[in-house]
């Protein structure tokens, strides 16, 4: 089956506090973005992928795929206003050809191959992939008279390779624009279909802040 990652990296990187958005950041003497990509392209050869970026850093995600890989493989487009407007952009592209559509975050650069092809096993089987760890804090949530607890056991941290059917997310991303979309399948959940969660991996955390970055600098194999 066909296997295609749209890479989401539309973002300023404000949190970050710096001119350059962190997607484009060296870690290492490489692009954060660079090994968001590198993971995808290592768990499958045949990957096709679409990077979605701001549009005034259209030619920083080209000088990436140039000076790092096979240009072939790859289609950019300039993100949207929300997430959901910027994947939107992305899906426009495929083709109706059947297969396994990634979405990720690029700035989840510690994603590993191995949790790429268990999305990949897992849509196949059951349509929709989406990994996701245990939370292990307590956690309470605010109410109008304080707050009150929360069964911990029953939540769970959401993470991206978020991984569908190319028949159920590419006409789910039809539908209206809703401020609940919080992520890809939560746009499939209003659709109809139901989420099917697997494990997730505890590095494959988001960079957000400057800790996140000295953190994934830390822990980013040789």
């Amino acid at each position: 089956m066909e296997k295609i990652a749209v890479i989401v990296a539309g973002g300023k990187g404000s949190r970050m506090k710096s001119e350059v958005p962190k997607q484009f950041m060296l870690l290492r003497k490489k692009p954060v973005l660079y090994y968001s990509i590198k993971a995808f392209i290592d768990a499958f050869e045949d990957i096709k992928i679409i990077l979605v970026l701001p549009e005034e850093h259209i030619g920083k995600g080209q000088e990436i795929i140039d000076g790092f890989f096979d240009n072939t493989k790859f289609r950019i487009c300039p993100g949207g206003r929300t997430r959901f407007h910027s994947v939107q952009m992305g899906l426009s592209l495929i083709e109706d050809e059947e297969s396994v559509i990634f979405v990720h975050d690029g700035a989840r650069c510690l994603v590993t191959s191995k949790l790429i092809e268990k999305c990949y096993i897992a849509a196949v089987e059951a349509g929709t992939a989406i990994p996701a760890l245990p939370c292990n804090d307590s956690i309470r949530i605010l109410t109008e008279d304080g707050n009150t607890v929360l069964d911990r056991t029953r939540l769970r941290f959401i993470q991206t390779p978020q991984a569908f059917h190319s028949k159920i997310i590419l006409p789910a991303y039809k539908i209206d624009y809703k401020e609940s979309f919080a992520d890809e399948a939560s746009v499939v959940e209003a659709f109809g279909i139901k989420i099917n969660l697997i494990e997730g991996e505890c590095n494959n955390f988001k960079i957000t802040t400057l800790s996140d970055f000295n953190l994934a600098e830390i822990l980013l194999p040789e």
